[in-house]
This record gives C-alpha cells, structure tokens and sequence, in this order.
C-alpha cells in the first residue's frame, strides 16, 4: 500500500522546494533503494518544484513543524519533518523516508493522507497547521 490522499484516492498536489529536492536526491542516492525509499522517490517524481522563497507557507516542507488530527479519533499531534539522522520518536521528529514522512512532504494544510502502519492497517491524516516552515521564517540552510 502506497500513502495516498482521502477519501477519494486521488493523490494532492505536492510542493516542494528545490533546496529540499535536491538534498533529498542526494539522500536518496546514498542510500539505495526499495520500500520506503520508493515511497519518497514516487512523491518527488510528482511534486511542483519551486525556488525557496516562493514555496507558499501552507506547504510542509523539510524541518516544518505541523499539527496534524487524526481523521478516526480527531487527536491532534505536532510533528516535526526531518532528515532521518534527526529522527527521535520522543520528540515526534519524523524522517522523510518514514512511509507517514514521505506522505506529508509538499502538502498543504487541509490536505488528508492516508498511510500504512506496521501492522497492516491504514491511518488518515489531516495536516492541520503549520507552526513552523523554514522558508516563511527565510531559514532557507536548514
């Protein structure tokens, strides 16, 4: 199962920076390929490139704190996008190529994704806020 939008399986236009694409290409190519990485490299391949100022600040870009609510018990969680040497559970630092990361990378707010976990089912996400994107506070070196 591959992340998708919901509820009507047509997948959301992605955003994404050319400052962010290009690292993660270079991430990508350290590290191979399969799974999780096929994910990523699926979201890239069809995401709008755009200059770091003029990524619009309700996109979810690399190093974004967001708040995102369950679409099943409505619980609202922050979570911040990051490469994966700074992923942390306890702090809710999200790797990019975690299958939830690679699907939330260049959506805007309002947008629904679903996913899988590990136990086979499938969980739906509502990106509710941006608390913090690098680009609208013009930390483009993150």
């Amino acid at each position: 199962m591959t992340p998708t939008s919901a509820p009507d399986s047509v997948l959301p236009p992605l955003i994404v920076s050319r400052f962010d694409f290009e690292r993660l290409e270079r991430l990508l190519g350290k590290v191979g390929a399969g799974g999780n990485l096929d994910l990523l490299r699926a979201e890239l391949d069809r995401a709008e490139l755009v200059e770091p100022g003029d990524v619009p600040p309700d996109v979810v870009t690399m190093n974004s704190r967001i708040r995102v609510a369950d679409e099943v018990t409505g619980e609202e969680r922050e979570l911040k996008l990051v490469f994966p040497a700074f992923a942390d559970a306890e702090a809710r630092a999200v790797s990019v190529l975690a299958p939830v990361g690679s699907a939330l990378l260049g959506l805007r707010i309002g947008a629904v994704i679903e996913w899988p976990v590990p136990d086979g089912r499938a969980r739906r996400l509502r990106v509710v806020g941006i608390a913090y994107q690098p680009e609208a506070a013009g930390d483009f070196q993150l």
